[in-house]
């Protein structure tokens, strides 16, 4: 029986992560702040020391829309990471940090996967450095300020019907979605609608993602804004006054994170996942740091391209000043044929038919790397076992055709055979950073919130329009004429397809894209624009990946892939 993720991992061989940033990286002892034997934070002014230093080159490993087949965007960026250093190359790897609400519900697991995975994946999957838990205490301090400043005679003049500001929680629970807090008499505060979201899509995740440093982040979390006075004026963290605790409790958490692969490269993981719900990138910082400390960076951004890539460039690129000198995109047979019709059972065998009609999928990812947001691209198949010659070289045909033979694309290895699997799209991705190339945006800073939508949703996902109810239009009116109409957007919907309709496979054209909901992260500095049926507090599906974790006799984890 093949081993699992998990005990793959428990067989590599780590090395001690001060004499791994020695070596590999050049960080003496004294800038590290250890977590055991193979974790690390990184110290803030160490990494603020580095600013004068050059900057390599940034590849985005994005994807095609997400199927239950896998496409394996992480494991390529760990695999990619791994090639690159294996042809020669000094290269970082710059991950997002998994949250345990899919850990423990869908996913088991999201430090890659075989051969290609950073370590110790058990200790990042779980607890790890404490960050996410530092993110929900902060935005729960917040929460709890709020309410005790209404209990205590609301000096700010709060309109309890208009608070925004949600609790959070690691984990995926529906049932907290809409609860009702106060119960139980005066001594309890005032009864009111409220509910929580997952960790991840907290403002306070996005901010700790965008600052540059500590005085960066205790500004961005004091423009949170949480209510609105009887008045319709907005209330702030910095109103309460407790901006400067919850800095406090993220002090530590703003410091990027460094492991190593199970071959004892280099990686950087800090920041929160979810680009269906939040902008799903790692950290400023981390990215930052990394492209100091390489020649190559290799990151990725949640999901397919048309969410993940697109905020990875129209918000965190726009804000930070940073430009990817390539992008990668991922994919499988088994996902093109999914989303060319095949039921999940019938993945395993060869249908030619449905790849060809599955290719829409891929093909319109490529157009927006290319042609929306100006990126060379190189195309990574993830290869299984199942997957037969004919349904590669039709892949390589069509795609050929469809690029003019401009983009690479290749079959990868690496869950098997680790870096040396992908070292074809390693020095594929090398000439690719070579190209000329200028970063687009697929709006401008000075259109109104509206267009910008409209723009997201005609130039990237298809769709022919965009639509929302009258009560949803009056708060887009309202945050534009409020000041806040130069903010990017960040779109909250269903990852699996273009459009808003999770059954919509391929690439869905003329539909209309639904606005339900507007949130306004003035912390962040972008505007959450709600489509669909998305929800910002997931749930778990029948069987969790719960039920399968557990400790065995020795005490060791099991079941976490």
């Amino acid at each position: 029986m093949p081993l699992s993720d998990i005990e793959i991992a428990r067989q590599a061989r780590l090395r001690r992560i001060t004499d791994l940033a020695q070596d590999r990286l050049g960080i003496p002892d004294e800038h590290l702040v250890p977590y055991g034997h193979h974790k690390a934070k990184l110290a803030l002014p160490y990494i603020h020391g580095l600013e004068g230093r050059p900057d390599g080159k940034l590849i985005l490993v994005t994807a095609i829309s997400p199927t239950p087949a896998g496409e394996g965007k992480t494991t390529t960026t760990v695999g990619l990471g791994d090639a690159l250093n294996h042809i020669g190359k000094k290269a970082l790897i710059a991950l997002r940090e998994p949250s345990l609400g899919p850990v423990f519900g869908l996913k088991g697991g999201a430090t890659g996967g075989g051969r290609a995975q950073v370590v110790p994946m058990d200790d990042i999957n779980l607890h790890f450095t404490g960050d996410f838990q530092a993110i929900a205490l902060a935005h729960n301090l917040l929460s709890a300020c709020l309410d005790n400043h209404i209990h205590h005679g609301n000096a700010l003049d709060i309109d309890v019907r208009r608070i925004v500001w949600k609790r959070v929680v690691d984990m995926n629970d529906r049932a907290l979605r809409d609860i009702t807090v106060g119960l139980g008499g005066p001594g309890n505060g005032f009864p009111r609608q409220d509910g929580f979201d997952i960790v991840v899509a907290s403002e306070v995740m996005a901010i700790l993602c965008l600052s540059t440093s500590l005085a960066d982040l205790k500004a961005r979390l004091g423009r949170i804004v949480v209510a609105e006075t009887r008045g319709r004026k907005p209330v702030t963290a910095a109103d309460l006054k407790v901006h400067g605790a919850m800095a406090v409790l993220l002090k530590d958490a703003l410091a990027p994170n460094l492991v190593q692969t199970i071959e004892n490269n280099p990686a950087l993981l800090h920041g929160g996942p979810f680009a269906n719900i939040a902008h799903g990138c790692n950290s400023v910082m981390a990215t930052r740091t990394a492209l100091k400390l390489a020649d190559y960076v290799v990151t990725e951004a949640g999901f397919g391209a048309d969410l993940g890539a697109e905020k990875f460039i129209d918000i965190k690129c726009r804000k930070a000043g940073l430009a990817p000198s390539a992008a990668v995109l991922v994919a499988t047979i088994r996902a093109l044929k999914f989303h060319g019709g095949v039921a999940v059972p019938d993945l395993g065998r060869e249908d030619l038919g449905a790849l060809e009609r599955g290719l829409a999928n891929i093909q319109r990812h490529l157009h927006n790397l290319r042609e929306v947001f100006g990126l060379p691209c190189v195309v990574s198949i993830n290869h299984f076992s199942a997957d037969t010659e004919a349904e590669h070289i039709l892949l390589r045909e069509r795609l050929g055709a469809f690029t003019g033979g401009s983009v690479p694309v290749l079959t990868a290895r690496h869950w098997a055979e680790g870096g040396p699997g992908a070292a074809d799209v390693a020095r594929a991705v090398v000439a690719a950073c070579e190209q000329p190339s200028t970063l687009r945006f697929a709006y401008d800073d000075a259109d109104p919130l509206w267009e910008k939508v409209r723009k997201l949703a005609t130039r990237t996902y298809g769709a022919a329009d965009i639509s929302a109810s009258s009560a949803v239009r009056k708060q887009i009116a309202a945050l534009q004429e409020a000041g806040y109409g130069h903010l990017p957007v960040c779109v909250a919907k269903t990852q699996v397809s273009f459009s808003t309709d999770p059954s919509q496979r391929g690439a869905p054209s003329g539909h209309v894209l639904d606005i339900r909901e507007v949130r306004l992260a003035a912390g962040a500095e972008f505007v959450v624009m709600v489509c669909g049926d998305i929800m910002t507090m997931p749930g778990l599906p029948k069987v969790p990946a719960a039920e399968h974790i557990d400790l065995d006799e020795a005490g060791q984890i099991i079941g976490l892939s």
